[in-house]
């Protein structure tokens, strides 16, 4: 224990507190209430909790000498029992804490009662709830007093020491309520014994139980003042006992979870029992025994003469010795007895006139070095309060099992002490990795990290070395980077060398599969991969090499993510389906697909195929290299050709559009024995639908010339029909198949002549290569000519016959023919014939057109003025461009029945067409005006040359002008369709439209204001 520190101080709490009433003959506290009895029958009650305090007097009415024998106070501080002896003999009073006056038990009149148990759990303020009084008698009462009925409820006898009847000297009872009902423990001690009662039920019915059953005890004779049982409360629930018993302190612990039961069936709380013999308190001199007692959560607290003697519970050694301030009219009785307060955790002492109070200063802070000392460390490590004692606890457990050779599990605890520096020691390698870390904080911790692994390699010990390493590992946090580096490193060396050691001492090792080799391997990957992060990555790996462990460097190539490491190793291996699958990985990039195409393919093209289609991002015209070199390796005729298969994919499914593909699938087809596929692929257009786009993507001259050269003559026949190059489509597909020429020379549709032109080819074939008898080549000719739908007569045929075929043969041809021009002859007079009638119709229309003319009224208003159109004023008279007929000023009528000045007309034209058409209308108006100016000066003798050339031109310019404006009427053509988008105020309107906008009032108090009567 640490002397420097008291755990227990003694202070005076009141010096008289018997206040004149008699000496004190016995104490009782809880909850910061202290209630005391004396020699003349008074109890005192001191609430320190308020700072009250009050005295009754419980000998009145008593005749003689009357004293306080025992009182009990609950631990809430609310209820007291106190018992009465004197010349009348034992009674028993109950006093609650609101009560001016105390009530007499009288069912207890004649009995002493020395040992009361409260009901922790259940008492409340108002109710005791049910609790057990103990009698001199040896005699168990039940008893409950409930505040508000000024009495007891009931007292019941429960039980009564036949065998060997003694005084019950101290009783405590433990309850918890569990789903078969209400379970009770009642421990009781007499001078001599220890007795238990457990049951389920009522307390009635417990106690009743052990009329057919025996009482379990614990017998400790010996002569004792006075016999004390104490529990110690923790969070309301009692956690460990001790007995002041004649032989010694029997104490032991509580465990209310556990379940022990009896040979005889009872149920036993009861867990590590132990006895404290008193000669351990003696020192060798006389063994006095204590008279009182006192219990903490670590310490008993023994009443020896007028101290306090203060024993470790664990270790059963004084740790200190309490003194009191006595008066010298209390020295001769000294320290009477020792009391505590479970509510309040304090104890105290008294004497006949003072009350002492012993407190208690973190009495748990040296407990772990108490524990240590007996070697429980479980509970050391349970009680240290900071890193430095948990450090002693682990150092003295790996000192253990150091000494006893358990090399790992002392590896195991030196990992867990935390050393201030380190010094690494690489153990196979020359070079020392010496690092001192003195950094964070600077405590002399216990043993230093190189202490700890001289250790290890002074005796040969490289596992426990690497379990040190291991576990230091995960005590180090993550700002040490540069330690936890260097650790993972050695740790890696120490692997690779046991892996080493176990191959050269089991040759079979790789070959069984449950041999040590394996899980050491297992466990190094799971290290490495743990690790990845901290393991500096050529370092490693240059560890890895040198070992000669291809596989984990690869492995660990993986966890770093060196993909390239990985897939070169797999390619060497011949393992293209390992290499593929790291390939395949999302983290792995695009470019090393690139890389390694050309090998993977030709190590094993299915499955680089299938890769390759599986893959969303990869660009197939990085691959054509890869795709070219698989290519020029001969294969077998049935053979699956991969790279045409991956070329079809990405052109029918990933629809590619990119030339390159389309070339090179075109190639590989061009040099297949079977053309079917290269002319589908020729005849597919990849590109149909898209706007502006082209129908295929291959380059059609490539084509041409890779089909010529590979002598695919259909498929040269498609591409020079695709390039418009019919002529030596049609010439070459002769050669191989006239039917194929046919087709080829149908296909122009837009040009008649090239499409005869076509066709004349594919005749003068026909003719020419025709043998046999001379009928029957004639009769295949005519035959022939039927197949051109008329596009061909036999006159256009004819030359390519010899001169001295007979005309005989063609009779019925040329019958035919001359049939045909007769139907064609008559069908153009029918057609001459129409178009003389249509121009005799047009003539009498444009006759009667002139004699059309229009009725006016004479109200007729003009639709743009409403001026009528008339009666005009001078100054309408004369219209820009127009000469007047009368007083009448020019006007327009239209069939639909409106009527406009031809000025009037010209303006609302102008106003709603295109600026285009405005100045053209503009510029006619101009050119008229000009010319009726020449024509008035002419008419006055100015100038006579060339009237009627004037004349016609002003004509030519005045139907212009009406086509211009008066094509149709503005009001009911699509002048005014095209009126509805304009807005209805014009731009040169926004003035006069701004004057109508309504204007908030500037100056409201310049204006009247009117008060209506309401």
């Amino acid at each position: 224990m640490d002397q420097g520190r008291q755990v227990f101080s003694v202070d005076l709490l009141e010096r008289y507190a018997s206040k004149n009433r008699g000496m004190i003959t016995c104490m009782a506290a809880g909850n910061d209430v202290i209630v005391l009895g004396t020699s003349k029958g008074w109890i005192i009650r001191h609430d320190f909790g308020v700072g009250s305090s009050y005295d009754i007097d419980l000998s009145v009415g008593r005749t003689g000498e009357q004293s306080i024998h025992k009182v009990f106070v609950d631990p809430g501080g609310s209820h007291c029992i106190a018992t009465v002896t004197g010349v009348g003999g034992a009674e028993t009073f109950y006093t609650h804490a609101k009560w001016p006056k105390p009530r007499v038990l009288s069912r207890l009149k004649g009995l002493l009662v020395n040992s009361v148990a409260w009901n922790r759990q259940q008492i409340t303020e108002v109710s005791t709830k049910e609790i057990i009084l103990g009698t001199q008698d040896g005699q168990l009462f039940e008893m409950a007093v409930d505040e508000k009925d000024k009495r007891e409820k009931y007292i019941k006898f429960l039980f009564e020491l036949e065998e060997l009847p003694e005084a019950f000297m101290a009783l405590q009872m433990e309850t918890a309520n569990i789903n078969s009902g209400m379970r009770y423990y009642v421990m009781a001690v007499t001078p001599t014994r220890l007795y238990s009662f457990t049951g389920i039920g009522t307390l009635e019915s417990v106690f009743a139980s052990y009329k057919e059953r025996a009482v379990h005890f614990m017998e400790l004779p010996g002569e004792i003042p006075n016999s004390e049982l104490h529990f110690f409360i923790k969070q309301r629930r009692a956690v460990h006992f001790a007995w002041l018993s004649g032989t010694g302190i029997y104490h032991g612990g509580l465990n209310f979870g556990a379940q022990h039961s009896y040979p005889n069936g009872d149920e036993n709380f009861v867990e590590s029992k132990a006895l404290l013999d008193y000669s351990k308190l003696s020192d060798g001199t006389e063994i006095v025994k204590p008279s009182s007692m006192a219990l903490s959560e670590y310490h008993f607290l023994l009443l020896i003469g007028n101290k306090v003697k203060v024993v470790n519970r664990i270790s059963e050694q004084i740790i200190e010795e309490l003194q009191f301030d006595i008066t010298a009219d209390s020295a001769s009785r000294g320290i009477i007895g020792l009391c505590s307060d479970a509510s309040a955790g304090l104890f105290y002492a008294y004497d006949q006139n003072s009350i002492f109070q012993v407190s208690v200063i973190d009495e748990g802070r040296d407990m772990w070095k108490v524990y240590l000392d007996l070697k429980v460390f479980a509970a050391a490590l349970a009680n240290c309060r900071d890193p430095l004692q948990r450090d002693q606890v682990y150092l003295v457990q790996a000192e253990a099992a150091f000494a006893d050779k358990e090399y790992l599990r002392a590896a195991s605890f030196y990992a867990k002490v935390i050393s201030s520096s380190f010094v690494l020691l690489c153990s196979s390698m020359v070079l020392f990795i010496l690092m001192w870390i003195h950094v964070f904080l600077q405590i002399n911790y216990v043993i230093s990290f190189e202490e700890v692994t001289l250790k290890f390699i002074s005796i040969n010990e490289p596992e426990a070395l690497r379990t040190f390493l291991l576990r230091k590992l995960d005590t180090l946090s993550k700002d040490d980077k540069c330690q936890i580096t260097m650790i993972s490193t050695w740790a890696t060396e120490l692997y690779l060398d046991k892996i080493n050691r176990l191959l050269l001492e089991d040759d079979t090792a790789i070959e069984n599969r449950n041999s040590e080799y394996h899980s050491v391997i297992q466990e190094f990957r799971a290290f490495m991969s743990d690790c990845k992060d901290v393991l500096d990555e050529a370092t490693t790996m240059k560890l890895l090499e040198s070992y000669g462990r291809v596989e984990e460097l690869v492995y660990f190539a993986n966890l770093k993510e060196q993909y390239e490491i990985v897939i070169h190793h797999y390619i060497q291996q011949g393992e293209a389906k390992k290499a593929l699958e790291v390939l395949q990985k999302s983290s792995v990039s695009d470019e090393l697909q690139y890389k390694f195409a050309p090998e993977l393919i030709m190590l094993d093209a299915y499955e680089t195929v299938e890769a390759w289609m599986a893959s969303k991002n990869l660009n197939p015209r990085r691959l054509i290299t890869a795709m070219m070199r698989y290519s020029s390796e001969p294969h077998a005729k049935n053979e699956t050709h991969e790279v045409i298969k991956y070329l079809e994919f990405c052109v029918h499914s990933l629809h590619n559009e990119d030339p390159g593909i389309h070339n090179l699938l075109l190639s590989l087809y061009a040099k297949q024995e079977d053309d079917s596929a290269l002319l589908r692929f020729l005849q597919c257009k990849f590109g149909k639908g898209r706007e502006n786009g082209p129908e295929f993507f291959y380059d059609p001259k490539y084509a041409l010339r890779l089909c010529l050269k590979e002598k695919r003559t259909r498929a040269c026949v498609h591409i020079y029909s695709m390039m418009s190059m019919h002529e030596e489509a049609v010439a070459l597909a002769l050669q191989i198949d006239p039917e194929l020429a046919m087709a080829e020379a149908d296909k122009v549709e837009d040009d008649e002549d090239l499409r005869k032109k076509l066709w004349l080819m594919v005749a003068k074939h026909v003719v020419k290569q025709e043998k046999g008898a001379k009928r029957e080549n004639i009769r295949k000719a005519i035959a022939f000519l039927k197949e051109t739908d008329g596009l061909l007569k036999i006159e256009d045929i004819l030359p390519f016959f010899p001169d001295f075929a007979l005309i005989d043969d063609f009779k019925e041809a040329i019958c035919s023919s001359l049939e045909d021009y007769n139907k064609q002859i008559e069908q153009l007079k029918e057609e001459m014939n129409d178009a003389t009638r249509g121009a005799d119709n047009i003539r009498n229309d444009i006759s009667a057109l002139t004699q059309r003319y229009a009725v006016i009224d004479r109200e007729e208003e003009c639709g743009v003025c409403k001026r009528k159109i008339l009666t005009m004023t001078g100054d309408f008279r004369m219209a820009q461009g127009y000469s007047s007929s009368g007083p009448l000023a020019p006007f327009y009528v239209f069939p639909c029945g409106h009527s406009f000045h031809a000025q009037c007309l010209i303006t609302h034209v102008t106003s709603c067409a295109h600026e285009e058409q405005a100045e053209h209308i503009l510029d006619l108006q101009k050119q008229l005006t000009l010319l009726g100016s020449e024509t008035r000066r002419d008419m006055n003798g100015n100038r006579s040359d060339e009237p009627i050339t004037s004349t016609t031109t002003a004509d030519k310019l005045r139907s212009e002008l009406d086509d211009a404006i008066a094509s149709e009427c503005p009001f009911c053509g699509e002048l005014m369709i095209n009126e509805i988008t304009l807005p209805f105020i014009k731009p040169e309107e926004t003035r006069h439209s701004a004057s109508w906008d309504l204007r908030p009032q500037t100056n409201l108090a310049n204006q009247r204001t009117i008060s209506l009567p309401v």
